[in-house]
This record gives structure tokens, C-alpha cells and sequence, in this order.
């Protein structure tokens, strides 16, 4: 494959050359999407531990194959700004202080009385203040349709790198480099190309699971129109790296099932009863010369 001749090689390039990216979603993205953007982050901080490989979404989806501790609601980077983040409601913290006891620095969150304390097991720390060298946006026909993560970081966006990987057939091209496929069944699927083609990349048990889940929520178990040869090869390749199969109720829910007598039968009209004939109308009228007697 030559990377100066196709989208791929030159993102392989790309890829290669930097230390720090993110890979951004759209607003409501779907399973497939989410899991594709963190099978892709996962084999490049893996390849390379030095990379620093951030997702964002401005609502992430939640769903039990997905680690809420995945997927960021702002774009990170690896500066050296510490961010300490936790579950947080309107009015649960009463104050946030701070002390030093020898060499300790001591950050104190202080609830308020009725409200529960913090668990720790849901403390995710993260760094900020550095930049990113490029910028993946999956399924996203447009830069807006990334919602707030565009919008108020439009400047980071300036002069960057910017992967754009989709198959929306609305697709704006808007990447210094777009891996746009109209006629692919996933983005898992494109993920997994894209991957196939770094010879260092060993795609594990756990990433080929993803993709694979990926791959059967937006093909609604493969039954889909846009399914074709290319995309069952690559799921028996993923087998074959040991993908475990998910419960589909898992992935996606299924259309409900219109019962029976989900339309209502028309209703005959009422019987109208007709006008009843007078009784003397009923009776020989007689004439004379005179008129009607």
C-alpha cells in the first residue's frame, strides 16, 4: 500500500509522526462509533505508551460495554495542568478547600450535610493546558456536528491535522485527510482497516470484542442492506483474533413490535333507523268532485 496514493497511508503517517491527539465524537454518537473510537485509541497508546490519545464527546453515551472513565466531556491534552473530576450535583458541595501537611498537598471537598460523600472510586484524574498535534473525528459529517467540543475549542482546531473518518454520504470533507467510505457497513469496520494496515499494530482479545460489537449493533446483527463480503471477512478475522460475541440487547434495542391490534378496525357506522311512515298516509285516500276526503 502506498501511503502517498490513499487516504489511509497518509493517516498511518500522520499517526506515526505525532505524540498527542484526539479522537473526537459527534453529538449522541452511536455504539458502533464509540466503540471504534476507543479500539482506535487503544492500540495507538498501546503501540506507542509516549502518544497521549484523548476521546471527547459533548454527551457520551451510556451503555454497558462503555467505561464512563473513557470518554471525556472536553478535549484533553497532555499539559501539565492537573484536573480532578467526579460525579457532581447542583448544590452537594458545601466548600472546596486546601491544606499542605509536610510534603502533601491536600485538595478537601467538603459536602454539604444532606448530601452523600464523595467515592473515591469515582475520581478520574486527567492533565490539560498542553495541545494536540492532530485530531480523528469519527462519524461526523460536519466540524459542527462535533456540537460544544467544536465550538468552544475552535482554535485548537486551527492549523491542525485533522483525520476524518466517516460514512455519512453528507460528509463535508473537511479533514486535511478523509477516510470517507459511503458504502461501509461500520466505522468499526473502517477502524479495523486502518489498523490492518500498521504492520506493528497487534490488535488483542478485548479491541477485536469492541469492533466486533461495534460492527453487529450497526448492521442490526449483520442483517443490514450495507452489509457485503468485505465486512463478514473482517468479522471472521476478528473471530479468529477472539472477539466474544455480545448480547445484542446489549448493543442496541431492537424496533418494538407492532401487536396485533395496533390499528384500530373501523367501526361500522350506527343504524340509523328510518323515518317511520304516518299511519294515515298507510290509508285508501278517496276523491271526489269536491276534493280530498
Amino acid at each position: 500500500m502506498n501511503g502517498a496514493l490513499n487516504p489511509f497511508g497518509r493517516a498511518y503517517e500522520i499517526i506515526r509522526k505525532s505524540t498527542s491527539g484526539a479522537i473526537l465524537l459527534p453529538q449522541n454518537p452511536s455504539i458502533d462509533a464509540t466503540l471504534a473510537a476507543i479500539s482506535l485509541a487503544d492500540v495507538i497508546n498501546t503501540m506507542v505508551p509516549s502518544k497521549h490519545i484523548s476521546i471527547a464527546c459533548e454527551n457520551p453515551p451510556k451503555n454497558d460495554l462503555i467505561s464512563p472513565d473513557r470518554i471525556q466531556t472536553a478535549i484533553t491534552t497532555k499539559g501539565n495542568n492537573l484536573i480532578i473530576s467526579f460525579p457532581y450535583t447542583d448544590g452537594s458541595i458545601d466548600k472546596v478547600d486546601y491544606n499542605i501537611q509536610g510534603n502533601s498537598f491536600n485538595l478537601v471537598i467538603i459536602p454539604r450535610s444532606e448530601s452523600s460523600k464523595l467515592n473515591p472510586e469515582q475520581v478520574r484524574f486527567s492533565y490539560t493546558g498542553g495541545t494536540v498535534d492532530f485530531i480523528i473525528t469519527m462519524d461526523a459529517p460536519t466540524l459542527n456536528s462535533l456540537g460544544s467540543i467544536y465550538l468552544d475549542n475552535q482554535q485548537m482546531f486551527q492549523g491542525k491535522e485533522i483525520i476524518n473518518i466517516d460514512r455519512h454520504l453528507t460528509n463535508a470533507m473537511f479533514g486535511s485527510v478523509n477516510v470517507v467510505d459511503k458504502a461501509s457497513s461500520s466505522l468499526s469496520e473502517m477502524v479495523f482497516k486502518l489498523l490492518s494496515g500498521l504492520p506493528e499494530v497487534e490488535i488483542n482479545r478485548e479491541t477485536a470484542s469492541s469492533l466486533y460489537a461495534g460492527i453487529s449493533a450497526a448492521t442490526n446483527t449483520f442483517s443490514s442492506y450495507s452489509v457485503n463480503a468485505d465486512t463478514f471477512e473482517i468479522a471472521s478475522k476478528l473471530l479468529r483474533l477472539g472477539a466474544v460475541k455480545k448480547r445484542l440487547a446489549s448493543l442496541q434495542p431492537l424496533a418494538p413490535k407492532t401487536p396485533l391490534n395496533a390499528f384500530d378496525s373501523p367501526k361500522p357506522a350506527p343504524v340509523q333507523e328510518a323515518d317511520q311512515t304516518p299511519q294515515d298516509w298507510l290509508k285508501p285516500k278517496i276523491f271526489r268532485g269536491g276534493g280530498l276526503i
